[in-house]
């Protein structure tokens, strides 16, 4: 019972203040900086969902972490889950609070026709007294998205744009600036064949049409303005399809048919909900692991202790002596990924015509004259679970393959591989936009692969990670049978590394051996 109480004053309570002022501090930030004044033009997802997520490790590593360490946890995984849980603790409710607070402080302008808007006060919420939505001029738009770590998800969706006139004889005019948006969507895996893919699509489209003939658009209670979103960025495209072509700062909305007060929906109740079940979960987690000391009562912190955390966490960025191209690759990659998102193409997936404007590898393109795509591709990912995964496996196998073979030839076969990966991308799959930097990775395991075989790293670490690399391989590959992902690529990258690894495992391996020999006469004489 001591203990308990120990661990509730010296962690729980902490978390739970940092919780509650992280929540409180960041929904006034984003009130002031992106709802209220928009002082920073960003999509909306970014500070609802994205920066909630990134910023509250900030407090959880400054100031809980030193606090977790007081725990005895049999690794150090322990502490990072700790950790992680304590950040999705407080981002959870966060996140929910950012929702409601923007359909709580959206106000409801109301407008006696659709023309009047640009003069009005500029507020998330609109309702018209007369107006025409126009459904024989209707711009669609299709798409197809691929999710989920391995995109084992296929997302089919149409997007329509109606325009709203203030009344039907303004449909003469040939040009609008005000629409109604309606999307509709069905989501299938992605591993089903092409054949039975392009069947579901036919039968979404044809019920989709059904759908759209016998809704009347003309019957709503209010209309929900459509902010900076990918959403508006699809809606726009459909726009740019209908035969009002001529039109000006296109403002989309969607139709409400509820009450006005019903807007917010139960979300002010699940900020304290999501909160609770949080600090439940945190809680339970504590009672589990026991104090290092359990007769401790004060908490003292050293100095530098928050500082050296940080610095530590985000080492794998900075370029060291034997960590140095890993990193610098790390960083160009995580530095044009940050690029797209900020040109605002999206967040957690990118489009395949975007990611071909950025340099993808696209068959058509790459053998009629554009090689440099055969470089660019690597540097690019199709979005954040993509990105994320294959630098985590970078991280992974640099550690073991810089430090022997130096920064320019390990840098030299991070490229060269990707671009055989590359190539044997373009001529497997003859008109697919193909991106990521997995084929250069799948080529630094090959020949990671190749060195475990030759036994060139010590006994202890040869039989640690050649069953491990092995399955990281077979799993891949395994998965990229299910659809969705360049197989091509990464057994162009496999085996080329491998073949490299090969012929260049003997003399790593003399290598090793005479470094080994040195350091142990270099030890032999010093006890001496």
């Amino acid at each position: 019972m001591k203990t308990f109480k120990t661990k509730f004053k010296l962690i729980f309570l902490p978390f739970l203040l940092i919780a509650i002022g992280f929540i409180l501090l960041y929904s006034l930030l984003n009130w002031a900086l992106f709802i209220q004044s928009n002082f920073l033009s960003l999509k909306e997802d970014i500070p609802t969902f994205w920066l909630p997520f990134g910023l509250a490790c900030v407090p959880v590593l400054l100031w809980l972490r030193p606090r977790i360490k007081l725990l005895h946890f049999k690794n150090d995984n322990g502490s990072f889950a700790c950790q992680l849980i304590a950040v999705l603790a407080i981002a959870a409710p966060t996140i929910v609070a950012q929702m409601y607070l923007d359909t709580a402080t959206g106000k409801l302008t109301k407008l006696d026709n659709i023309a009047q808007y640009r003069q009005a006060e500029k507020t998330k919420y609109y309702s018209l007294n007369t107006y025409f939505i126009d459904k024989s001029n209707a711009g669609v738009f299709s798409t197809a998205v691929v999710s989920g770590k391995n995109n084992e998800n296929l997302t089919y969706s149409i997007y329509i744009a109606l325009p709203i006139f203030a009344n039907a004889a303004d449909t003469a005019k040939d040009e609008c600036s005000y629409w109604l948006g309606k999307r509709y969507l069905q989501r299938i895996k992605n591993n089903l064949g092409k054949e039975e893919k392009n069947a579901i699509f036919k039968t979404f489209a044809r019920e989709s049409q059904n759908e759209f003939d016998t809704t009347d658009f003309q019957k709503f209670v209010y209309l929900d303005r459509i902010g900076n979103t990918e959403e508006h960025d699809k809606f726009n495209t459909a726009i740019k399809k209908s035969k009002l072509v001529r039109y000006q700062d296109p403002v989309v909305f969607t139709s409400v048919n509820e009450p006005f007060e019903n807007r917010n929906g139960k979300k002010f109740g699940w900020i304290f909900k999501s909160l609770g079940i949080g600090a439940l979960v945190f809680l339970g987690l504590l009672c589990c692991i026991p104090l290092k000391d359990p007769n401790i009562t004060k908490f003292s912190k050293e100095k530098e202790t928050g500082t050296s955390d940080v610095k530590e966490l985000f080492n794998f960025l900075i370029p060291q002596k034997d960590f140095f191209a890993t990193a610098i690759i790390i960083d160009i990659n995580i530095l044009v990924y940050l690029a797209m998102v900020f040109c605002g193409l999206g967040v957690v997936s990118f489009q395949a015509i975007d990611l071909l404007h950025w340099g993808g590898n696209y068959g058509p393109y790459t053998t009629n004259g554009q090689w440099w795509r055969l470089v660019t591709n690597i540097f690019l990912h199709g979005g954040l679970m993509h990105i994320f995964a294959n630098m985590a496996g970078l991280l992974f196998v640099g550690v073991f393959l810089e430090p022997l073979l130096g920064r320019a030839r390990y840098f030299t076969i991070y490229l060269a591989t990707g671009i055989i990966a590359s190539c044997t991308s373009i001529w497997w799959h003859a008109a697919i936009v193909s991106v990521g930097a997995s084929g250069a990775i799948f080529g630094l395991y090959g020949f990671f692969l190749a060195l475990l075989l030759f036994k060139v790293y010590a006994q202890q670490l040869n039989k640690a990670f050649l069953a491990s690399t092995l399955l990281f391989i077979g799993y891949n590959l395994v998965v990229g049978l299910t659809g969705g992902i360049d197989n091509a690529a990464h057994i162009g990258g496999l085996v080329s590394g491998f073949l490299i690894g090969l012929a260049m495992a003997p003399a790593l391996k003399r290598k090793v051996i005479a470094d080994e020999e040195a350091y142990t006469d270099e030890n032999t004489y010093s006890d001496q």
